[in-house]
């Protein structure tokens, strides 16, 4: 489906536009200063600092042979402080854990400065606090104005933190809307196949899905 979205696939039937113009349409440079993508996986084959890695999301916006300018360097410097990485900066990324080198990704397109994120799992191999860190980043980013869409395997997660779930059974829609619309006993029984409980959590005030044994 991000594919789709991205352009990265042809598609059968239907149609995916940005901005009003059709995905194809847009050149792959113009498509990367709008748009910003962190994949499920990713490895490093070559010798890169982090900050070298954090900097190829300026790339859209550099001509060819340019060099990085102070907006450039602030830009990868802000993104990497954001997501709690800037002490590595100096790092070789080959000698990063899986958590650090997810926060340097998110970071990468967070530097890319675009109008849309496009994350496949993003709080993948986080520990409980960069995880909560990285979704309460996303979530103000959303409110001053980012689109984000992720893909998650974490239900309570996306209900507390999404404005939109769409919930898919093996590619179809079983269901879409708010929290409250999708998350439904009986929806999630019938793609899960599995006892489940939903309640509201007194705590952070969000509907909790609880598997049953």
């Amino acid at each position: 489906l991000l594919r789709a979205l991205l352009g990265s696939i042809p598609i059968n039937t239907g149609s995916v536009s940005i901005d009003g113009r059709p995905t194809e349409s847009w050149a792959r440079r113009l498509l990367a200063r709008s748009v910003g993508v962190v994949t499920q996986t990713e490895s490093v084959t070559f010798p890169i600092s982090v900050h070298q890695l954090a900097a190829m999301g300026r790339y859209p916006h550099l001509g060819p042979l340019e060099r990085e300018g102070v907006d450039d360097r602030e830009a990868i410097r802000r993104a990497l402080e954001q997501c709690d990485a800037l002490d590595l900066a100096e790092r070789d990324a080959g000698t990063l854990s899986g958590g650090e080198f997810q926060r340097v990704r998110i970071a990468r397109a967070l530097a890319q400065a675009p109008r849309a994120l496009v994350m496949d799992e993003p709080t993948a191999n986080l520990d409980l606090r960069h995880e909560m860190g990285i979704l309460g980043l996303l979530r103000d980013s959303v409110d001053s104005g980012l689109t984000v869409i992720f893909v998650t395997h974490h239900i309570n997660l996306a209900a507390r933190f999404a404005d939109q779930l769409l919930l898919l059974e093996e590619g179809k829609v079983a269901a879409e809307g708010t929290a409250e619309e999708v998350l439904k006993e009986d929806v999630l029984k019938r793609v899960y196949r599995w006892r489940i409980a939903v309640r509201n959590d007194p705590v952070t005030g969000h509907l909790s899905v609880t598997p049953l044994a």
